[in-house]
């Protein structure tokens, strides 16, 4: 295959990807004019439309879409074997891409990453943070982070965090207008701060466990985050009630900045676990990072 048609299927590849001229050009490197003559160009010359363009958005059509699927994989193995090149280099070296969540940057990866790219110079980690659902093989993450029984059986999953409690809080001078609720029912008569579910699109529903008992509880509230350190921000500034991993809000708690409620109903869950397909070849920089956060109780 001629060298411009394979960067013409590269081009092709980032566009239905991305579902973005823009957003392409940037990771290639080029504007997104010259992308999108790029792509034109390879569509007169195959005789058929791959994109489907609008104002607003692009999209695979029919075509586009079999041949996205029929290429894609193997333009994948290729960069996997690339990296696992670095196996006969004196260092190890390539990018690995992650989705999570801000909690997890903050409590999990930030502690350890530091000393990871000092060890590993060569090793580029990106993380991009998204509460949803995002699904890493359709996104091109090399893994994604989730509680552990949001885990889908076919991934293999690394525990990375310890089990962790939620926590409802909320300032002192939120709670010089409003009584504390006693039980999850009377968050309706409260201003909740809302999470906003990234891919999804939804606001996430406070989950509530007692003596066997589960609760969901659909919050209401003049304010919706997308970010759980935005909420517990938003908590201590007074705008309502915050829905937040209890050891987030616990330095605030100690020192009265906020108020803990309804502990006696807030459940405890799985830890945080790394996930990636089953059928994924580690290359060494990947089997380094995750042997790196691998949760070890003594820690």
């Amino acid at each position: 295959m001629p060298k411009e048609r394979i960067n013409d299927m590269i081009a092709f590849l980032a566009v239905a990807r991305e579902r973005s001229f823009t957003r392409a050009g940037a990771k290639l490197g080029v504007t997104a004019s010259a992308l999108s003559h790029t792509i034109k160009a390879l569509e007169e010359q195959l005789g058929v439309r791959l994109l489907a363009r609008t104002t607003r958005n692009v999209a695979p059509t029919e075509a586009g879409e079999r041949l996205m699927k029929a290429i894609g994989p193997h333009f994948d193995q290729i960069e996997v074997e690339i990296e696992a090149l670095g196996e006969l280099r004196d260092k190890p070296a390539g990018t690995v891409r992650i989705t999570c969540n801000d909690y997890v940057i903050d409590t999990i990866f930030r502690p350890k990453l530091g000393p990871f790219l000092r060890d590993y110079p060569d090793i580029h980690v990106e993380l991009a943070i998204d509460y949803g659902f995002t699904d890493i093989i359709e996104q091109r993450f090399d893994a994604g982070v989730r509680l552990g029984e949001a885990v889908s059986k076919d991934m293999i999953a690394v525990r990375i965090g310890p089990d962790w409690r939620f926590a409802v809080v909320g300032s002192p001078s939120y709670f010089e207008r409003r009584s504390p609720p006693l039980t999850p029912q009377d968050l309706t008569n409260h201003n909740c701060i809302n999470l906003r579910l990234n891919s999804a699109g939804g606001l996430y529903a406070w989950e509530f466990e007692k003596d066997g008992r589960e609760l969901r509880v659909r919050v209401e509230g003049q304010l919706a985050l997308n970010s759980a350190v935005s909420m517990l921000n938003a908590a201590l500034d007074g705008f309502g009630l915050g829905y937040v991993p209890e050891d987030l809000a616990r330095p605030y708690i100690a020192d009265g900045r906020l108020i803990d409620v309804l502990a006696d109903w807030c459940p405890v869950v799985q830890g945080y676990h790394l996930y990636y397909p089953s059928r994924r070849q580690l290359s060494p920089a990947f089997a380094l990072l995750v042997d790196t956060l691998r949760y070890r109780r003594t820690e």
